[in-house]
């Protein structure tokens, strides 16, 4: 037929794919390393002994906090007496930097504020009020980085990174330098030495204290005004914070300080002024207030998808919370209205007629039509169709010679035409339509039709389930059937919104395939098709959890991309085609009301967000504890066990299976959801999907005997 010639798949946006999901992951890192800040300093090498100081000349440790270290020789400098250089770390913070500059202005000081990089494209208008204020600014490095522990690329891209950051903020670039927790020369390490002689190569001078204030311990106004005050009328360059953590110590202190130093002839000014030296900012050239620029905007755009992986991940969370209870609430309500004792209507007896449509299914059509035959059933007939078999299936239905059973022949239309012809010859009232590798039990046809009982009943879904499931493969298919389909039509049942009556087992009144016009062959999920007509056409449909079918499902990756991409898309199809239903009443309406929603929610939009989420766990293996990651993963586990269990008590299933559900999401649950990206970009380009038919081996039919021998 026409519909099934198809321009070749779309590959291209795998590339695309790929290519987005590199960058969501370098943003994701970008902003893990942002974010990934100190909270506040401390001396790294305080108290260390000598052994800390090993390759660090003593002129150094003995001498001034301001170190000039790009000459053969260290030069270092001290302020002169009664002169402070108040240095604030860690900022600019939103809240407590413009608090520290109030209380400047009020008592007319100045001082040398060193940013971290990645806070400065946070806050760049604080850090233009230092400058516009008459502070100075020194670089932090850009992510508050311990530069004696790090690697070389690592202390370059840090002060680079930082350079530019201030550079697009302010139009000056930073020369001096104070790396994270360091406090005065005494306490300097060699690795961190080392860093600062690296940092002079490119133009940095290094700034520690002569004054550490221990701020960031919060241990009290008092001492904090304590350790800030030189000795004996010395001058000092002091360390203090202005971001990092909560800082109103910090600021009283600062109030405090100021006036009573000041009245001691103390003079407050930046630390360059303090030592006489050129101002230190130097304008910035155009190349790197640009790049400073979109350094920026990356910073900021790295940590807007950040947020919005967090709200994704929320909202999916609680989507699958509020599914879980809606599908546990639903199941319990099924069991207690299809198990619980009550006055029943009479049996239904009525003649049926079983259609079972076969293309090439050799393998398993001999065990169907016998499981049909041996039904506990007393009116049945069973009508194969043969759509253009190549591999002798009517023949073998033939051969078979068994009562009740009718072979037809056609020209190979499709499934639709052949379910059609069917229904045409079909003699009974009802129908059952069956797929041709799909095995009965014998009390599955009477159960199947019991619900025709009740006059409002137009369709009735069985239970399907999978017969060769003893490979890895066919277990998680097993538990997908179990956990995703049947709790489900459940659901779907007490809603009264089933979208879908599986094409392996469904039982319709023939009147109602008549009058919504047999089964369409305008999409390739002509069961969904054709059961949300039945809803819209005003009947209901309900699930019979007692009348199983056995079938074969797919045993290798690739049949099984094959069937989930012909089902994913003719959903869409069936859904697109169905979009009106939306604004109907009745039976149609609670379909568009429920069931579309729900669809178009947990069947498409959050497998498409699939991919990011795996990346954004990667992003969490990188930066996360290791710790609260297994706990989070275990817990994930721990509620999917629990509900499959659930689901496979309800369906009387063994437990046994349970153990392959961690495997099932490292590659299972991968493949569904690149099947839902490949369906949506396929019906998005117009493309026309071929019948991905599916190669059918026996060995359900062969498992299912043998289980009932």
């Amino acid at each position: 037929m026409a519909r099934h010639v198809a321009r070749r798949d779309p590959r291209a946006h795998w590339i695309l794919l790929l290519l987005g999901l590199v960058l969501l992951l370098a943003a994701l890192t970008l902003n893990g390393l942002v974010t990934g800040l100190a909270g506040g300093s401390g001396p790294a090498g305080g108290g260390a002994g000598a052994g800390a100081a090993a390759g660090v000349p003593k002129q150094v440790t003995s001498g001034g906090p301001v170190l000039r270290l790009d000459r053969p020789e260290p030069v270092d400098r001290t302020l002169p007496d009664r002169t402070i250089a108040l240095t604030f770390d860690d900022g600019p913070d939103p809240r407590w930097t413009p608090q520290v500059l109030d209380v400047l202005r009020r008592h007319r000081a100045h001082a040398t504020f060193f940013v971290v990089g990645a806070r400065v494209n946070e806050h760049p208008d604080l850090v233009r009020r230092i400058l516009d204020e008459g502070h100075e600014i020194g670089s932090h490095t850009f992510t508050h980085a311990d530069l004696g522990g790090a690697p070389q690329w690592r202390r370059d891209l840090e002060l680079s990174l930082t350079r530019k950051a201030v550079a697009a903020a302010t139009g000056r670039e930073v020369t001096l330098l104070r790396p994270p927790f360091s406090s005065s020369p005494q306490a300097l390490t060699g690795p961190e030495y080392a860093a600062l002689r690296a940092a002079a190569g490119s133009g940095h001078v290094a700034v520690l204290a002569d004054r550490d204030t221990k701020d960031w311990q919060r241990p009290g106004v008092p001492a904090i005004v304590e350790a800030a005050t030189p000795a004996k009328g010395r001058g000092a360059v002091v360390l203090m914070h202005d971001g990092g953590g909560d800082r109103a110590q910090t600021v009283a202190a600062l109030d405090r300080l100021l006036p009573e130093l000041t009245g001691q002839g103390y003079r407050f000014t930046t630390v360059s002024a303090g030592i006489d030296a050129p101002g230190s900012m130097l304008p910035a050239a155009a190349s790197s207030r640009w790049s400073g620029t979109a350094l920026r905007w990356a910073q900021l755009g790295a940590g807007g998808l950040a947020t919005a992986m967090n709200v994704l991940l929320g909202i999916a969370l609680v989507l699958g919370v509020a599914r879980l209870a809606v599908q546990v609430v639903c199941a319990q309500r099924h069991v207690r209205r299809v198990r619980r004792p009550k006055h029943r209507r009479p049996p239904v007896t009525v003649p049926v007629s079983v259609i079972v449509p076969a293309y090439n299914e050799a393998a398993n059509i001999a065990a169907t039509v016998r499981s049909l035959v041996a039904s506990a059933y007393p009116a049945l007939e069973v009508i194969v169709v043969d759509d253009g078999s190549t591999d002798g299936t009517a023949d073998i239905v033939e051969r078979m010679r068994l009562r009740g059973v009718r072979v037809l022949r056609q020209a190979n239309a499709g499934k639709p035409a052949a379910l059609n012809t069917g229904i045409r010859a079909a003699r009974a009232d009802l129908l059952v339509l069956v797929d041709g590798d799909t095995v009965f039990q014998p009390d599955t046809v009477y159960r199947l039709v019991q619900g025709f009982a009740d006059p409002t009943v137009g369709a009735i879904s069985g239970n399907t389930k999978v017969a060769n499931r003893r490979r890895l493969l066919g277990r998680w298919q097993h538990l997908e059937y179990v956990i995703g389909f049947n709790l489900d039509r459940r659901m779907y049942d007490v809603l009264e919104c089933m979208p879908t009556i599986p094409g392996a087992i469904g039982a319709f009144r023939r009147q109602v395939l008549l009058a919504v016009g047999g089964v369409p062959a305008d999409t390739l999920a002509e069961d969904t098709d054709l059961t949300m007509r039945v809803l819209r056409a005003g009947w209901r449909v309900v699930y019979e959890e007692a009348a199983i079918a056995w079938t074969e499902a797919p045993s290798s990756l690739r049949q099984l991309w094959r069937q989930r991409y012909r089902w994913c898309y003719g959903t869409m199809q069936a859904m697109w085609k169905h979009r009106h239903v939306l604004r109907e009443r009745g039976a149609g309406g609670k379909l568009g009301r429920r069931g579309l929603p729900y669809l178009a929610v947990f069947q498409l939009v959050l497998p498409l967000t699939a991919p990011a989420v795996d990346v954004f766990a990667l992003y969490g293996l990188l930066f996360l504890p290791w710790s609260s990651l297994a706990l989070a993963w275990a817990g994930l586990l721990l509620l999917q066990a629990l509900t499959a269990g659930y689901a496979l008590r309800l369906d009387r299933e063994r437990l046994g299976p349970l153990w392959s559900l961690p495997l099932q999401q490292l590659v299972y649950r991968q493949v569904m959801y690149l099947v839902v990206v490949q369906s949506v970009v396929t019906a998005v380009i117009g493309n026309r999907l071929r019948w991905q038919r599916m190669v059918r081996t026996g060995e359900a039919a062969a498992l299912v005997t043998g289980r009932s021998a």
